[in-house]
């Protein structure tokens, strides 16, 4: 095996988190929250920063007098954004062909 396929090998999880960097992800989060950019960092913990960030919370809100539920979208987007690792629940790379 070569250097560059050795590096491009996915032996472990985190691997494929190596593999994203610098490439566009999407971050799934705890509280109906979502964050798409560029991965910049990470560790172990998968406490990430992420750059050109869009952010996207969702929330659930109930009339009050008709006890209607209906779905809030919020988005923000910010140049860089650090993200606990406890908070993540799903990290997807970018697709390769």
């Amino acid at each position: 095996m070569s250097a560059a396929e050795e590096d491009a090998a996915v032996r472990e999880p985190l691997d494929l988190i190596r593999l994203a960097l610098d490439e566009k992800v999407y971050v799934k989060l705890r509280g109906d929250r979502e964050a798409r950019g560029r991965l910049h960092a990470y560790d172990q913990h998968l406490n990430m920063i992420l750059g050109d960030v869009e952010e996207v919370i969702t929330s659930t809100e109930t009339d009050e007098e008709t006890f209607e539920e209906f779905t809030k979208t919020t988005k923000r987007n910010v140049p860089f954004l650090f993200i606990r690792g406890d908070a993540v629940t799903l990290v997807s790379p970018p697709l390769r062909s």
